[in-house]
């Protein structure tokens, strides 16, 4: 049996604007009402949760405008947090990640953010940990540029060490909301943090008791070694994105170790791995639409060289279609991803082409196709599931709750219901 998780690619923002079964996407721009519908019919299809992710710039480094990314919608974004209780109030058992840049929100903010909205969404809250890549997110808060790549993770790290340590300054047992003898908490429970370190320092503790979960689901999904080794060190549960089943295994492996070596049990992180599955009635029809998609992605050398411009925080416009990927050697962000997209033809209009959505598996053909797909995939490289990321329109969010996860439910492969009532021990379950 395994977990699924939904990516929401673009987060709190815009999905297949002007494109077809986009439905009523003028109307949903930051709007709670189609996150809503989504986790509903998630929930009901057995999701463990779904992953918003988010960014806090609006990129202009491709041809120096923001025409790129506003023109389809796709750079928008709202803040995820202020739409997380809204959703839980809508469900009961799925949970809820929402991203948060480590470089930018202070420990003492983000611990005291992440454990108010543990409360208020009964304990279905996790966080996504990043560290943003674009110098002009960085420039958004401050700073002249963003911070070295590897140094950027170290911080991180450290980070999660003082968030860790706010959250446990009320000890289990400090609340006691006894109305008998008129004790809301035992202030001998509760002490202050004193985290020194580094980069951070906080003193604590929280003015706020722990949440249902007392500590909230951590995910994180770095590609890089500096990336797996804040995930084995601090997560519950990691997103990878390496393509094919050996390399699937490989990660799995490689966390498993990395795992042990911070004194940790493999067992204690949930690894699931990126898909995007094309559906329909047959393999034929699903084989076509994967045909059009592709032909469509090609045409749009444009979106590609623009994305590995936000990836890089180099104008990609201004090199030779027709030359080799420029030298990235001095690349500060998406180190992984771009590794990925060099890997996609000899020159860069070869590259913009030819280059497909990472995945790390192709799923492709009718429901009960793409369900074989999964299981043997999985049995052979001993992960812990999927995260799908496919645009969140409805039509999309139909053909996995109605179509491909009954069929998976059947053969046993999913759960057929929440055994408990927090994110964190739906997630550990099995």
């Amino acid at each position: 049996m395994f977990h699924l998780g939904w990516f929401l690619t673009t987060g709190f923002g815009v999905y297949g604007w002007n494109q077809p079964w986009s439905g009523n996407v003028a109307a949903d721009v930051g709007r709670p009402e189609l996150f809503v519908d989504t986790a509903r019919a998630l929930e009901r299809a057995g999701f463990d949760y779904m992953m918003f992710e988010d960014s806090s710039v609006l990129p202009d480094i491709y041809q120096g405008t923001f025409e790129s990314s506003v023109s389809a919608g796709q750079a928008v974004r709202m803040d995820p947090l202020p739409l997380m209780p809204l959703v839980a109030q809508a469900t009961k058992k799925i949970g809820l990640i929402a991203t948060v840049a480590t470089t930018f929100y202070p420990p003492f903010l983000a611990a005291r953010l992440y454990q108010t909205l543990d409360h208020l969404t009964q304990g279905r809250i996790g966080v996504n940990i990043v560290t943003a890549s674009p110098h002009k997110a960085a420039q958004n808060y401050g700073l002249e540029k963003h911070i070295d790549h590897d140094k950027r993770y170290e911080m991180a790290d450290e980070w999660m060490q003082a968030v860790t340590a706010l959250w446990n300054t009320w000890e289990k047992g400090a609340l006691q909301l006894d109305t008998e003898t008129g004790v809301f908490a035992d202030h001998t429970k509760i002490k202050p943090a004193n985290f020194e370190g580094e980069f951070y320092r906080t003193r604590g503790p929280l003015n706020l008791p722990p949440g249902p979960q007392h500590r909230p689901v951590v995910c994180q999904a770095g590609g890089s070694p500096a990336g797996r080794d804040l995930g084995a060190a601090h997560a519950d549960t990691i997103v990878s994105a390496v393509v094919g089943a050996e390399a699937m295994k490989a990660y799995r492996d490689d966390i498993s170790q990395r795992m042990i070596d911070h004194g940790r049990k493999p067992d204690d992180v949930k690894v699931l791995y990126l898909v995007s599955p094309i559906i329909a009635e047959t393999d034929a029809e699903a084989k076509e639409k994967q045909a059009q998609m592709r032909a469509a992605q090609a045409a749009n050398i444009s979106g590609n060289l623009a994305a590995m411009s936000y990836f890089t925080s180099m104008d990609f416009s201004k090199f030779d279609l027709d030359a080799p990927m420029p030298d990235l050697s001095g690349n500060n962000g998406h180190q992984s991803t771009m590794a990925d997209f060099a890997k996609s033809g000899r020159t860069l209009r070869e590259i913009a082409a030819n280059h497909r959505t990472v995945e790390s598996v192709e799923l492709v053909g009718s429901p009960a196709t793409i369900a074989d797909q999964m299981e043997e995939v999985m049995d052979y490289a001993g992960g812990d599931g999927f995260l799908i990321a496919a645009p969140v329109t409805r039509k999309n969010v139909t053909e996995i709750a109605d179509g491909l996860a009954p069929v998976l439910r059947r053969r046993g492969l999913i759960r057929s219901d929440y055994t408990h009532n927090t994110f964190r021990e739906n997630l550990l379950e099995f």
